[in-house]
């Protein structure tokens, strides 16, 4: 009977055996037939983001759903590799896709436990996973994934599998590929990281958000230390060195994905750019744009920017905390509180966001973003003094108020807040337009509206120039005398309503010559010089420099800069002056390459002096650089005089109510624009003048900028002249006091001809009457 059971017992199991044979073999049948092409891996085109370059090739933008950098098998570290096989799959190079061996383990392991904590899905049959199919936990799934597997292997080689692995897998932070997670853990290339980071990423593809190293520090370093056991018995770490790596000290990049410079708004313009024609492609194709932005140049902008916000705002009161926040959230777990709070804040550049512990009118404590807590005293506490006593009421600086700090000059932590004013600085190359430098605000990730491109604002004196320039081709030289006395102006001549202008000072000068006129920022005079070239004049030649004639209404407060323009306009037209009568393009861009490198666009700039239009006479433009160097030489920006330099000009903006701050001025191979405004504009505060507020920006920026620029010498263009005159008539005179640039046309007369003209004109009066 027992060798009756046995024999029937053994038939069945073959019969049972043959039919499951015949059950998988009709299952792969029909299977295999549905299984998906392998072009995917044969023709691999990952999703690349988009990125965006500075002049030199820095990393300075990327924009994609997936962070990757596709990597050769090649280009990976050896304990990279060893570490990801002794994590996923040691046998890799041994079984053809499925690892029985493994599995017979894994079950083991995992009968013994009592639950699942190994699996057996080997590094083919993730590829295939990752690539065709979905997460779900059937059984048609896992077949199709050995059959595909198995396809896998008979198709391509183990280097080749393992390559799009590395490429392929997600690891957690957006970021795909052991590159990508390089970068965004470390801050590291892959030839760059060290065994024990390679661990610790090779740890990550079992359960990426549970073994984050930001979010889950202890999880992750468990799992990195499981993955150098292993590879210790595999014998890729001998037992001398287990000890000292598993002690080794990690530290991981904490903040969000950062770049080679702060150019964020530089990026955000190049992936609009690129949108605009590639679409949704745009963020999967790979593609590179490579801008004119300079690091040298861009950090200079970006810092002098901020250091001249916080200025401003230093000169303020303390508007109290950002907000308050629970610490008892979470009963006697403040860290918790706290962390979860700073989670959702982003730090500001150098500026960090806090959480107040305790405080006292002498000491306040800390814990800073980043894990530091602090305590700050003395100086650090002088913006917040006033809100450390009862008297503060509901602002009173208390625990679990959100703070901003900072390290100052001496490198102490003092108590700040972000600045409310805004600002921006473009810098650009007047040759041919190449921007080197863009900042169009504080803080993008605050707010990203761009004020160097999109904020059209009122450019107050900083306009002048160019109604000057439209003078000096009717016949207006610097020498001209004008009278710089009160007017007033009824609703018809204006535009709106009754306007009796004044000077910025409330003074007035009386007949005073145009170059001081423009250095001394007269607005009367100008007034009277807009009235005596015509209005419809000047607002046809002010299009010339790139300006809208619709944002300038030809009324007679269009020369004190009523109308609107934006930062990267003003560049553009200040470029002329500097380049000796050429329009240019600004541009930011220099190419955009696909993901292999070929060139999709290229920019062929028109250069001055070469193919660029020549809008103005360049007698013109020599004549309104040298009165600008007057601006500063002796005029409203004489503290620019700090630079050293004689070879720079410009002109300071201030607009009624002193609510729009501009600086704009060049130097011969260097346009920089600086602007100074509240978002919602009112007023920055009696007397805060372009001169005050914006012009200190400029010089800080213009300082690094021009720090290996030799200074030039202005050029004398054919057909200008020089000649004596009297500075109080502006005539030619043999004991003239001063030397002054004339047209050769436009020299004026001789003091003393005025003694032959009618009795009515002969006076000084008379004559500069009848001259004007």
């Amino acid at each position: 009977m027992l060798i009756r059971w046995l024999y029937y017992s053994l038939v069945a199991s073959i019969a049972l055996g043959f039919i499951g044979v015949l059950l998988i073999s009709f299952a792969a049948l029909i299977i295999v037939p549905t299984l998906p092409s392998l072009d995917a891996l044969t023709d691999y085109r990952p999703k690349i983001p988009l990125r965006v370059y500075s002049a030199e090739g820095l990393l300075i933008g990327e924009f994609g759903e997936e962070r990757r950098n596709v990597v050769k098998i090649d280009e990976v570290p050896i304990f990279l590799k060893q570490a990801i096989l002794a994590a996923e799959d040691d046998r890799f190079y041994e079984h053809g896709g499925i690892d029985y061996i493994g599995v017979l383990r894994a079950a083991y392991f995992n009968f013994s436990a009592g639950s699942v904590q190994q699996g057996a899905s080997t590094i083919t049959m993730q590829v295939a996973r990752n690539f065709f199919l979905t997460r779900e936990k059937t059984l048609t799934r896992k077949f199709s994934e050995a059959l595909l597997a198995f396809k896998i292997e008979h198709n391509l080689s183990k280097d080749r599998i393992l390559e799009l692995y590395i490429n392929q897998i997600y690891l957690g932070q957006r970021s795909y590929g052991f590159a990508a997670a390089a970068k965004a853990y470390f801050g590291k290339s892959l030839e760059e990281i060290n065994l024990v980071e390679a661990a610790m990423l090779a740890g990550l593809p079992k359960a990426p958000s549970h073994f984050n190293p930001v979010v889950n520090p202890e999880r992750a370093k468990i799992r990195q230390l499981y993955v150098l056991r292993r590879m210790n018995k595999l014998e890729h770490i001998s037992d001398q060195d287990i000890g000292r790596l598993e002690k080794e000290a990690i530290t991981v990049q904490r903040q969000s994905r950062s770049f080679a410079l702060p150019a964020d708004y530089v990026a955000e313009m190049a992936r609009q750019v690129v949108y605009k024609r590639y679409q949704e492609e745009t963020y999967t194709r790979g593609i590179k744009v490579y801008t004119t932005i300079t690091k040298a140049d861009q950090e200079a902008a970006y810092n002098a920017l901020r250091e001249s916000t916080l200025n401003y705002d230093s000169q303020h009161e303390y508007r109290g905390p950002e907000t308050f926040i629970d610490l008892h959230k979470y009963g006697v777990d403040q860290k918790r509180a706290i962390t979860e709070a700073l989670g959702k804040v982003i730090n500001s550049g150098d500026i960090y966001a806090a959480i107040v512990l305790n405080a006292t009118p002498d000491v306040v404590q800390i814990y800073r973003k980043g894990g530091e807590t602090i305590q700050i005293k003395d100086k650090g506490l002088t913006l917040v003094k006033n809100f450390l006593s009862s008297k503060a009421g509901n602002n009173r600086l208390t625990p679990g108020a959100l703070v901003w700090v900072q390290k100052n000059d001496k490198n102490n932590w003092q108590i700040t807040q972000l600045p409310e004013v805004e600002a921006a600085l473009v810098s650009l190359d007047p040759r041919d337009g190449a921007v080197r430098a863009l900042v169009g605000g504080f803080d993008f990730n605050r707010n990203q509206f761009n004020h160097v491109t999109q904020a059209w604002r009122q450019p107050g004196s900083s306009f002048k120039p160019f109604i000057y320039s439209a003078s000096l081709e009717k016949g207006f030289t610097p020498a001209t005398i004008i009278n710089d006395a009160p007017l007033s102006f009824n609703a018809q001549q204006t535009g709106s309503k009754l306007w009796e202008p004044r000077n910025y000072d409330g003074k007035y000068s009386g007949p005073i010559r145009m170059r001081m006129a423009l250095a001394k920022s007269k607005n009367l005079a100008s007034i009277r010089i807009l009235q005596a070239i015509g209005l419809q004049y000047a607002q046809d030649y002010i299009t010339r420099f790139g300006f809208d004639s619709d944002r300038h209404p030809a009324y007679l407060p269009m020369v004190l800069g009523s109308g609107a323009v934006t930062p990267m306009q003003m560049a553009a037209g200040y470029a002329v002056f500097a380049n000796g009568g050429y329009q240019i393009e600004p541009y930011f861009i220099k190419r955009i390459e696909d993901v292999k490198g070929n060139v999709l666009d290229q920019v062929q700039p028109a250069t001055a002096g070469k193919n660029a239009k020549q809008i103005i006479d360049p007698r013109n433009a020599f004549l309104m650089t040298s009165m600008m160097q007057d601006v500063i030489r002796q005029g409203t920006a004489v503290r620019a005089r700090q630079l050293g330099r004689t070879d720079i000009a410009g002109k300071t903006g201030t607009t009624s109510n002193f609510i729009d701050a501009w600086f704009c001025g060049y130097q011969e191979n260097l346009v920089t624009i600086t602007w100074t405004g509240f978002g919602e504009p009112k007023s920055l505060g009696r007397n805060q003048t372009g001169g005050r507020v914006t012009l200190p920006m400029w010089i800080n920026y213009m300082d690094k900028a021009l720090k290996d620029t030799p200074e030039t010498k202005l050029a004398l263009p054919r057909g200008i002249t020089t000649a004596r005159v009297n500075p109080d008539t502006g005539l030619r005179s043999s004991e003239g006091t001063i030397s002054e640039y004339f047209f050769q046309e436009y020299l004026p007369l001789q003091e003393n001809i005025y003694l032959d003209l009618d009795d009515d004109v002969n006076t000084e009066q008379g004559f500069m009457n009848q001259l004007f």
